[in-house]
């Protein structure tokens, strides 16, 4: 799933290449993707003549500000990612016409959704298992949708007092799992909370009422550092996540952890263990991480 450098990345791509523009239409072959079919009859009707104001991120949201009032939130999910570029019906199928990523690429290649801009390109989505959530809400309604959110690592408020503060209010609990909790903090998932807590020092098992000052320290300047390269390095794209551009991210070179288990820790050479924690896979070293 795209975490908070993936969808960071989009969206400053974005800001870049679609602030300003008008959506003139809009094309799914899955309507699911937009919660309802009424609720696709709203944003079929809805978002033509919109123009977008501005493009932001909320936790793993996208929110795209639209003139009247409204807001298109895109949730990508498992396997979805957000493409800029334009298509071309060949077959009962889109296909892009530039000869490049987007059509190179076969995580590029499967297209629920489309919207056309009035400059001649097309926002797409890719969605290999079609997991992806699309809204068109007014406003208030996508502000009540974001509302539960806990506090960003990207925001300024984001001080170590802040990060205490919020880890406090789970009060028990594996670090992991806290962090990875979008009520607590808004944005980390599986491969950056494992990433984070290898670079800490700090096995993904301790609870956070036995953490130390000290750990906890690490643990947040760990968060700003990590997310910090991925984002400059656009992302981790080892699954299914692409750059608006169709692109892969170039964070892989420095996982250290997620998803390499069996193999040596880079800091101490001790084989990379892997656990289960509510649910989700954790990785870490039994022996540098305490």
């Amino acid at each position: 799933m795209p975490e908070l450098p993936e969808v960071e990345t989009t969206v400053r791509d974005l800001r870049r290449n679609v602030l300003g523009r008008t959506f003139l239409n809009v094309w799914t072959d899955y309507t699911k993707i937009i919660k309802s079919p009424r609720e696709w009859r709203r944003l079929r009707t809805g978002i033509k003549g919109r123009k977008i104001k501005e493009v932001r991120r909320r936790g793993k949201n996208i929110l795209f500000d639209l003139t009247g009032g409204y807001c298109l939130l895109v949730h990508q999910k498992l396997t979805g990612h957000l493409l800029l570029g334009r298509w071309e019906e060949k077959g009962g199928r889109w296909q892009a016409v530039a000869n490049g990523p987007l059509s190179k690429d076969p995580m590029n290649r499967y297209i629920h959704l489309i919207t056309w801009l009035d400059n001649g390109q097309m926002l797409a989505l890719s969605d290999l298992r079609k997991f992806a959530k699309v809204r068109f809400l007014t406003d208030k309604e996508c502000q009540e949708e974001v509302s539960g959110f806990g506090i960003d690592p990207l925001d300024r408020t984001f001080t170590f007092k802040r990060f205490k503060e919020s880890l406090a209010r789970k009060k028990k609990g594996k670090i992991k799992e806290v962090l990875m909790n979008q009520e607590i903090i808004a944005g980390i998932g599986n491969i950056y909370s494992s990433e984070i807590l290898w670079q800490a020092m700090v096995s993904p098992l301790r609870r956070v009422e036995e953490l130390s000052g000290e750990e906890m320290r690490r643990i947040y300047e760990a968060t700003k550092d990590i997310l910090k390269k991925a984002i400059s390095l656009k992302g981790e794209s080892i699954s299914d996540y692409r750059t608006i551009k169709g692109e892969r991210g170039g964070f892989d070179p420095f996982r250290k952890v997620y998803r390499r288990e069996g193999k040596k820790c880079p800091r101490c050479g001790a084989p990379i263990k892997k656990t289960v924690i509510a649910g989700r896979s954790a990785y870490y070293c039994p022996v540098c991480q305490k």
